[in-house]
């Protein structure tokens, strides 16, 4: 309709989040929006990953490649990635991509000297920024894996084995390589608007009540102990199967229950790899999209200019 205004406000709840694991509401948006959401955040925040091994010496029983490629997936902590420059960019090395503005370096120099196989870890590797350093996995202090804070093992090393190398990490987005995505995994699932029919469900005795909520894979509905009403416990848990639709069908009861998915409000699950923090994974993505919003409106202002001044506007414009 013309002169209707379809602009809306987005928000943003969050219900649970920790350094590695955020689970939030986007609502009074589209799912074109929550998709781009959720793509940017896996292959277009930024992170600093390993990019550059120089081996000096491997006698280990991996070769050169393979120890690369290992490094190469190490997650960095990437606060500063956002504020660091490409190497293709970078004009103080000319795109070399091995200065303070866009690169990080790293050093390794283990060698085992005993009778005990020695495990090379991500704590091994030396910063030249302490800031850009390996992920800590070392979640509880209290047990007996995590207590004495090993890292990632790189290779093993027996008596009289050597490695030495120095590696160079760059900042990166996902969709060049997925060593720099900051996402374990990003998923997104319509809000589920349930109704039970109360009146074809009063018609039930307690057992068909039983059967037609056990018919549920995962538990959304349950019967009260008192009432012997059948309640929804867990909205979210329904997975859009339709099998408590087929099996008030099968009951000869269809219309019992009407489950249809908000068009509008999404749940997001985001789970990042340490790189950065999620909850910096959703504001980094969300700037991302801001840029390139304006990046659109942009070009849409210089198209309406070639528009209005043909010739001249590309001539301003090196066109």
């Amino acid at each position: 309709m013309e002169g209707a205004s379809y602009a809306r406000m987005p928000r943003v709840k969050i219900r649970e989040l920790k350094d590695d694991y955020m689970k939030f509401e986007l609502r009074d948006t589209d799912a074109s929006v929550a998709n781009a959401l959720r793509r940017v955040m896996i292959s277009e925040v930024p992170t600093i990953a390993i990019d550059l091994v120089e081996i000096e010496v491997n006698s280990s029983v991996l070769n050169d490649e393979f120890i690369a490629h290992r490094l190469g997936l190490i997650p960095l902590t990437s606060e500063r990635a956002m504020a660091m420059r490409f190497s293709r960019d970078c004009d103080a090395c000319d795109g070399d991509g091995q200065c303070e503005y866009c690169s990080v370096e790293f050093h390794l120099r283990v060698k085992c000297i005993t009778d005990q196989t020695l495990d090379v870890t991500s704590k091994d590797l030396y910063s030249s920024d302490h800031t850009v350093v390996p992920v800590d996995f070392s979640a509880d202090p209290s047990s007996l894996e995590s207590s004495d804070g090993r890292g990632i093992i790189i290779v093993k090393l027996r008596r009289g084995q050597e490695l030495r190398l120095r590696a160079i990490a760059r900042k990166g987005i996902g969709k060049d390589h997925a060593k720099w995505s900051p996402a374990a995994t990003v998923t997104f699932m319509y809000e589920p608007d349930i109704h039970i029919n109360e009146d074809l469900m009063e018609s039930l005795t307690l057992e068909e009540k039983r059967e037609w909520v056990d018919s549920s894979p995962t538990r959304v509905f349950d019967i009260d102990p008192v009432t012997q009403q059948v309640m929804v416990v867990d909205p979210e848990a329904y997975s859009y199967d339709d099998e408590v639709i087929k099996k008030a069908e099968a009951m000869g009861k269809p219309g019992l229950v009407e489950i249809t998915a908000k068009q509008d409000s999404f749940i997001f699950t985001v789970e990042s790899t340490g790189a950065v923090k999620a909850s910096q994974l959703l504001l980094n993505a969300i700037e991302i999209l801001k840029q390139k919003l304006d990046a659109v409106r942009l070009s849409e202002d210089t198209v309406e200019a070639d528009d209005q001044f043909g010739e001249l506007g590309a001539h301003m414009r090196g066109g």
